[in-house]
């Protein structure tokens, strides 16, 4: 994996997460101007469409330099319209990001061990 689709799938990964909290605090505060005066919905309207754009973004890169699959990538948008799906999203890259190490790390030592035999 190159650093670019590394830092791409890492952007997505630090959005997903921010992406679903600010989701789940919309619900919040559209519950709560429905029940109370309290009126959050907004604010966090906004904040929760900027985030998802961002999200789009960052999804639409990583996929491009991934080159996933249609349905990986597929997964991966409805994982952000789904209440926890941010969640579940990060730690899936986040495992992702991991086993690319490995196997870089592996692919290095392979190429090393050849140089020397």
């Amino acid at each position: 994996m190159d650093i670019k689709t590394a830092s791409s799938l890492h952007r997505l990964r630090l959005v997903s997460a921010p992406e679903a909290v600010s989701f789940l605090l919309l619900l919040v505060c559209s519950v709560l101007k429905r029940t109370t005066d309290f009126n959050a919905v907004p604010v966090m309207g906004a904040v929760h469409g900027a985030l998802f754009v961002l999200y789009v973004l960052f999804w639409l890169d990583a996929w491009n330099k991934t080159k996933w699959s249609f349905g990986t990538a597929a997964l991966y948008f409805v994982l952000s319209v789904l209440p926890f799906g941010g969640f579940y999203a990060e730690r899936k890259l986040k495992r992702a990001a991991a086993d690319a190490v490995i196997a870089s790390r592996a692919r290095a030592e392979q190429a090393e061990s050849a140089v020397k035999a």
